[in-house]
């Protein structure tokens, strides 16, 4: 195991691991050691609390105030926090400097990937890449925002598509690059009083049954609803939650409740599902490319400039999602089956 001894300002010769760095990292930035455990690091909640103890004993400075469902950070934690990422950044650089000047190609390119958002554009994308990086292959990961922004900032992933969290300080030390907007929409079953409107207002829609996700797997989804809906009286109350976005739909498709979505997924429903805009309008969410801060890989690079092009398809301004949701349900069904 490398050791990082004496790397940090205040820690004695005694050796601190890269382990610790890691697990401190992951505990600062989730603000929750459950979380940070099973979301991020695959260990158990208790060895992880020992680590960290272990960490602030080694040091001999509190990193962490304890609450009973989060941690916050302390002033030295913040100070450290800093020197922690930069020493895993520097560690993973050094890994890549060696792996180049021996020669080692890039065989595969891991990305993040939100597929309710790219699944229209990431065939093309891929055939694209594929010709000009033939020998690279490209590995999908579908996960929660959280975990792909832990994947990207720890070298798992080269590279994320994401949409960000509302708190930019989770994206520090990375580069956001944003490649569209997409309009915030209230999704409702094509048999809901509000299926025959074209608009629905925030207060109207916050008194409906809304359909949610697990705060365990997607801890920034409530604290975005709560951000749409804090000028509107009325709250709304989530009957269901899911683990993943198949379950929001297929729960709002049989007329459980209405979900909070953006008008990216028009293409997923047919005619089961209608997208209404909010009024007043929020504002739209961006969706671009996350990587690390510095130089990327050729492959890397590659894939940014493909996925670039991609999403420029649908910044076309003549490109009108509500349109084409209308658009479709004029045509056959067999049609659009055959499309999806």
């Amino acid at each position: 195991m490398f050791l990082a001894s004496g790397c940090l300002a205040g820690i004695d010769s005694r050796p601190v691991e890269l382990r610790h760095l890691r697990y401190f990292v992951a505990v600062a930035e989730m603000e929750n050691v459950s979380r940070a455990a099973t979301q991020k690091l695959h260990v158990s909640q208790p060895s992880l609390s020992r680590q960290i103890r272990d960490l602030e004993e080694e040091i001999g400075v509190q990193l962490l105030e304890r609450r009973a469902k989060s941690v916050s950070l302390t002033d030295a934690g913040r100070a450290f926090l800093e020197k922690a990422r930069a020493i895993l950044k520097d560690t993973d650089d050094a890994v890549a400097t060696v792996r180049a000047l021996g020669g080692k190609r890039e065989t595969e390119l891991h990305v993040g990937d939100f597929p309710l958002t790219t699944a229209r554009l990431m065939p093309g994308l891929l055939r694209s890449y594929q010709k000009t990086m033939p020998n690279v292959k490209v590995k999908l990961h579908d996960w929660p925002v959280e975990k792909n922004i832990a994947g990207v900032r720890e070298g798992r992933l080269q590279l994320a598509i994401i949409i960000p969290p509302l708190k930019s300080n989770s994206l520090d030390e990375l580069n956001f690059e944003q490649l569209l907007a997409v309009r915030v929409c209230l999704a409702v079953s094509s048999d809901h009083p509000f299926a025959r409107r074209k608009s629905v207002s925030l207060a109207d829609a916050a008194r409906e049954r809304f359909i949610g996700l697990m705060l365990e797997e997607y801890p920034r989804f409530q604290e975005y609803l709560a951000a749409l809906f804090a000028r509107v009286d009325d709250k709304p109350q989530i009957v269901e939650e899911h683990d993943g976005w198949a379950g929001v739909f297929s729960a709002v498709d049989a007329g459980t409740g209405v979900a909070i979505v953006s008008d990216a997924f028009t293409y997923a429903f047919g005619d089961r599902i209608k997208l209404l805009r909010l009024t007043p309008e929020p504002k739209r969410v961006p969706v671009g490319i996350l990587t690390r801060r510095g130089r990327l890989s050729p492959a890397a690079e590659k894939f940014c400039q493909c996925a670039r092009e991609a999403f420029g398809t649908l910044g076309n301004p003549k490109f009108d999602p509500y349109k084409e949701q209308t658009k479709r349900k004029k045509e056959p069904r067999n049609a659009e089956h055959d499309r999806l």
